[in-house]
């Protein structure tokens, strides 16, 4: 197999990557060969693929014969971020095959993608958080401004889903967080699910 880096913005990203690579190919992902830029808790999102660490990463790796991979999130236009990451690409001149989660063509990010893959016995759980969403919306609260309420993020639906799957002890919390997750765990999510196709075979593509 062709030597490869693959760059992504997060802990959970670079945690779905190992899982996925895992489930694709049968075998853990070399050391090393899934990064993101920065600290753990660094913000910043596209932008983060300016960092040093980043754009060293991928020189070094070019320099050796390897292909660069970067798997960042579409945020709110994908075309739009596309053309922003390519023009980090042009600006530092580095080589790397880009992928924006969801899908490569749609607005969204990896929640958008992990809430299209959970197990279908557990759609009721995503059901009652639309609920949750709609009712919240109609709520007013007169001391706060603007009185509308915040509906919670996405990465927020993402944790109540393992949430309610998990039990209450310490260590089954844990398995929520980010970095502790497993993707592989069939209960909760299905790695074989056709929304995957694009990033399947752009995966298959790039990492003979």
């Amino acid at each position: 197999m062709e030597k490869f880096l693959i760059i992504v913005e997060g802990e959970a990203d670079k945690k779905f990557f190992e899982n996925y690579y895992h489930h694709l190919f049968h075998e853990k992902a070399p050391a090393g060969s899934i990064i993101h830029p920065g600290k753990d808790d660094d913000t910043g999102g596209y932008q983060k693929l300016r960092k040093e660490d980043a754009i060293n990463a991928m020189r070094q790796n070019t320099d050796v014969g390897g292909k660069n991979l970067v798997i960042f999130d579409a945020d709110e236009d994908c075309e739009a971020r596309r053309k922003e990451l390519l023009a980090i690409r042009d600006e530092f001149g580095v080589e790397f095959e880009l992928f924006l989660l969801p899908n490569n063509k749609d607005a969204g990010e990896l929640e958008d993608m992990l809430e299209q893959i959970i197990n279908p016995d557990n759609q009721p759980v995503m059901d009652c958080w639309a609920t949750y969403e709609g009712e919240l919306e109609k709520v007013r609260i007169p001391t706060k401004t603007p009185p509308t309420l915040t509906i919670p993020a996405k990465k927020t639906k993402i944790y109540a889903y393992l949430e309610t799957l998990l039990g209450k002890t310490r260590s089954q919390k844990k398995l929520i967080k980010d970095a502790n997750r497993n993707y592989e765990n069939t209960q909760h999510w299905n790695l074989d699910a056709e929304y995957l196709e694009p990033l399947r075979e752009y995966m298959r593509r790039h990492w003979k």
